[in-house]
């Protein structure tokens, strides 16, 4: 339960299904997955410049990542109501940041894997 109210920084975990690598060798396969730590440190900052949501750390492993995240609720409110009136909510909110970072990498790995489905 997120409440920003107790505390604006939170650890967050995100794992891969299926026996998928996110990073790192897949000595059964031979293929190498680095490359893929990239997207997610890329997606990071591009989230991290739209949301109210600032990445304080972060740790990609082969299957999973950490992330620990801090809702900047002095930026959500400097903001200009009529401007961002829909998105207010959304721009503070970990559930959304963590869907948008996760949706992105998960398709770019299926594409990548050639399947589809949960990454």
């Amino acid at each position: 339960m997120i409440a920003v109210e107790d505390t604006p920084l939170y650890h967050c975990i995100s794992r891969c299904v299926r026996r998928a690598y996110l990073c790192g060798e897949d000595y059964q396969s031979g293929q190498n997955f680095d490359h893929r730590k990239v997207w997610l440190v890329e997606r990071f900052k591009f989230l991290s410049s739209v949301f109210a949501i600032d990445v304080c750390a972060y740790a990609v492993m082969s299957n999973h990542y950490h992330l620990v995240l801090f809702i900047n609720q002095d930026e959500v409110n400097s903001w200009d109501q009529e401007e961002v009136l829909e998105w207010r909510g959304q721009l503070a909110d970990i559930s959304w940041f963590m869907r948008c970072l996760n949706e992105t990498v998960a398709r770019a790995a299926d594409k990548e894997d050639g399947c589809k489905g949960r990454f």
